[in-house]
């Protein structure tokens, strides 16, 4: 493909190369060879551009000039996800049901599906056009889904809950699960235990007598009886849990992306345009706010509220509310700045605590 219709395609401006050299592929710019393109986005790897060995690097309209070719844009992360696109397609599907999936009477599915092996789709289920639901998918009774639905293997959708258009499950993705909800059931009674057995009674039958020692607790299950509602344009990745309310709805507002091994506790609001990154973990009742971003392995105690466009660095625990457009960090999460300054005070205590034992 020619350099100049690539930058035409993802509107980027061409600089230092012939408009008709010759791409035939796309790599990371570590590893690109003449012929393809590459990117940069991350400023650490602005010395790399340097030395690539690319054929054009998509750089940001402020780049300083590189001997290479370069394709310049405000957004030269996004630019590179559409020109990924001009070199790779997915697999198509086309329509048609494999004899092996199973579909109840009264489900109802749109034009042009596409179902593979072994899918079942339960009864009463509604689901819109051009669905791909792959091999093992399982859809219960009740669910209601949009256009253009694309499950991938062992994704599965619960009973009653409600999908928008265009969203994706990644494999083993499910939708519904039931929250984790036990109500404590005390001890009323002590536990009936043998009575002492005095030698005329050996060889007898036991006794039982009432003991001083309290029964155990036991945890009476909640029926989840609510659903789990999700919007349009999502995408729930590999192995990622949405539990379904007590009561109520569990909401994953439109646009939302949620990475692999996520939990999403019932009853929790996840707001638009929100990412939610490999295993976070939200109990149950939290409402997070729309454009927040929680990196990898944030914890969320329930009922807090995260704001609007806030950030969670990697690993934060976040035991309270959240202001919105707030960046924090650590556990308890504080503010980022405070918690940068705190991190450098705590590299320093081995000094600290040596000079402190000296006096």
């Amino acid at each position: 493909m020619k350099l100049s219709a690539i930058a035409a395609a993802i509107n980027a401006r061409l600089e230092n190369a012939p408009p008709d050299t010759e791409i035939t592929g796309v790599a990371g710019i570590e590893h690109a060879a003449p012929g393809q393109l590459t990117f940069v986005s991350n400023p650490k790897y602005a010395a790399a551009a340097k030395t690539t060995r690319a054929s054009a690097v998509i750089v940001d309209d402020n780049f300083p000039a590189i001997p290479t070719g370069m394709l310049r844009t405000r957004n030269p992360y996004f630019a590179w996800a559409k020109a990924v696109e001009l070199f790779y397609q997915p697999p198509k599907y086309a329509p048609g049901i494999h004899p092996t999936a199973v579909i109840h009477p009264t489900a109802k599915l749109g034009k042009s599906a596409h179902l593979g092996p072994y899918v079942v789709i339960d009864e009463d289920v509604q689901i819109g056009d051009n669905a791909v639901l792959l091999s093992h998918v399982t859809i219960y009774r009740g669910a209601r889904i949009g256009n253009n639905f694309f499950a991938h293997t062992h994704a599965v959708v619960r009973e009653f809950c409600q999908l928008g258009n265009n969203v994706v499950l990644q494999n083993a993705a499910i939708v519904g699960s039931d929250g984790f909800g036990f109500a404590k059931v005390e001890a009323t009674a002590g536990r009936l235990s043998p009575a002492p057995k005095s030698r005329a009674e050996r060889g007898n039958s036991e006794p039982l007598s009432a003991s001083t020692e309290p029964a155990p607790p036991r945890w009476h299950k909640i029926v989840q009886s609510g659903i789990v509602v999700i919007g349009d344009d999502v995408e729930i990745q590999a192995s990622a849990c949405i539990d379904r309310a007590a009561v109520g709805q569990t909401v994953i507002a439109r646009g939302a992306k949620i990475d692999n091994l996520v939990q999403v506790g019932h009853a929790s609001t996840v707001g638009e345009n929100t990412l939610l990154c490999a295993q976070v973990g939200l109990a149950g009742s939290t409402v997070v706010g729309n454009n927040v971003i929680l990196a990898g392995q944030v914890g969320v105690a329930g009922h807090c509220k995260i704001g609007d466009g806030a950030i969670a660095t990697a690993q934060s625990g976040i035991p309270n509310d959240v202001e919105a457009g707030k960046t924090v960090s650590g556990y308890p999460a504080i503010d980022n700045k405070l918690w940068l300054r705190c991190c450098a005070v705590f590299n320093k205590l081995p000094e600290l605590a040596k000079a402190v034992r000296k006096r």
